[in-house]
């Protein structure tokens, strides 16, 4: 349901609930005002009569009847009546009937404060006031009642006018609940639908942002933000594409033109087994690619895999060195490890082995013949520090901010037999921060580089 129709339904709801609520409330607020007025009224014409009975008293002590019923035949209004203490009538207008205007059971319970009753006399709604009258004979009742026709008429004709305004309020709050919440929300359906056009192969092209600040200025550059989220990740994924593309160009090459080569006719034994060592090779490089790409994607996916465990890092470090142990003394190289036995800290083997096979690598491939790669492990301030350093050229000033981007080089002029596919420092970031940690890259002062995972301790 549009959330302008559920907004307008409230809004009738509401007012129905309101209107309803004033049509109850109002006409009973109005009837006992009238009614209350009415019995003032009627206690007002009660008062002669109460007088000539409290003082009109023939020779005996009784009451002048006379007197008493000139005085009811006075009274402007035609229902009055006065009952003695047994609840007979002495005086009674022309237009009442003999029985008394209040019944027994009201003169049963009889007060100092007048008695207020509603009879129906000839089918009309009176509304009576009874005054007692207290005289040594005992306690007289005046009643003076009057008609609630008149009462009755405005009190239908008020609700008559709530509800033909109740319907007309209903009908204009609906109305302008309608029209209130289309403006609201138009700027919202220009948003959307700018939103909407925007081109799917460019999904960073910035929306109008409104001059006014409001919610709607807030929900555009907000909106901006994501498609710029979304721009830069789709540019990402282009690029992660174009790249793995191309680095799987050249092995597959290399592949088929030594698999071609091992098929053609006349080839020695030393020549075959020398191509299919080369496709051998490459197809090595085509899976450790793979695997690279797909650990990558699965931490874009929430992170590495990692089960932490409390161990001690020697064994693990000391595994990476000696792994490369014959190529580094090929190369003429000395490798250094330093890190304390008893340092322990919740890792992942196997993750925090695969970073330092990964940083070892690529300090081997620039160290300089009778050079030191070092390995070295620390506790500082609450979290171990894993340093593997080099001597060779360093980091170019403009590579640091890039170093753990993926498919990027150091030196892009380096081949990929050399130089790899550019993911082993964007794998080492991407462990650090399945660990807790993080990744860092510096140049050293002495000369060389250094890479830093910063992991958390405990």
């Amino acid at each position: 349901m549009p959330i302008r129709l559920r907004l307008t339904l409230v809004v009738a709801a509401a007012t129905v609930v309101l209107v309803s609520l004033a049509g109850l409330l109002g006409p009973a607020a109005m009837r006992a005002s009238l009614l209350h007025s009415l019995d003032r009224d009627l206690a007002g014409r009660a008062a002669p009569i109460v007088r000539v009975l409290a003082m009109d008293i023939d020779e005996h002590g009784n009451v002048d009847l006379e007197d008493l019923r000139d005085e009811v035949l006075a009274s402007p209004e035609p229902y009055v009546q006065v009952l003695d203490p047994s609840g007979r009538a002495l005086a009674s207008s022309p237009a009442l009937p003999d029985q008394p205007l209040v019944p027994a059971p009201a003169l049963a319970g009889r007060t100092d404060r007048p008695v207020t009753v509603e009879r129906s006399v000839d089918g009309e709604p009176v509304r009576v006031v009874g005054v007692p009258v207290d005289r040594p004979d005992g306690r007289y009742l005046v009643t003076v009642g009057a008609s609630l026709m008149t009462s009755q008429a405005a009190l239908d004709r008020v609700q008559a006018g709530l509800v033909g305004g109740g319907i007309a309020v209903v009908l204009l709050a609906s109305l302008g609940a309608w029209l209130l919440a289309g403006a609201a929300l138009r700027p919202v359906e220009r948003l959307r639908a700018a939103v909407a056009a925007v081109p799917p192969n460019q999904p960073g092209q910035p929306l109008q942002v409104p001059a006014t600040r409001d919610e709607l200025a807030a929900l555009a550059r907000t909106m901006n933000q994501l498609l710029g989220r979304i721009s830069q990740a789709l540019e990402r994924e282009r690029r992660l594409i174009a790249d793995a593309s191309h680095e799987l160009r050249n092995p597959l090459a290399v592949l088929r033109t030594e698999l071609e080569l091992a098929n053609q006719p006349g080839r020695s034994r030393a020549e075959l087994a020398d191509s299919v060592g080369h496709a051998a090779r490459e197809a090595d490089r085509v899976g450790r690619l793979a695997e690279d790409l797909l650990f990558l994607a699965r931490t874009d996916q929430g992170g590495p895999n990692v089960a932490l465990t409390r161990q001690p890092l020697h064994p693990v470090l000391a595994g990476a060195v000696a792994a490369v142990g014959a190529r580094a003394a090929a190369g003429g190289i000395t490798l250094e490890l330093e890190v304390d036995a008893d340092l322990a800290v919740r890792v992942d083997a196997d993750r925090l082995r695969q970073a330092a096979d990964n940083l070892l690598d690529n300090a081997l491939r620039v160290a300089p013949r009778g050079s030191a790669v070092r390995v070295r492990a620390e506790d500082r301030d609450g979290a171990v520090t894993v340093t593997v350093s080099d001597a060779g050229p360093g980091f170019p000033t403009a590579f640091l901010p890039h170093a753990f981007e993926r498919f990027r080089r150091a030196d892009p002029a380096r081949t990929r037999q050399d130089g790899g596919a550019g993911l082993g420092l964007a794998i080492v970031e991407a462990i650090a921060r399945g660990h807790g940690g993080r990744a860092e890259a510096a140049n050293r002062p002495e000369g060389g580089a250094a890479v830093r995972l910063v992991l958390p301790g405990g």
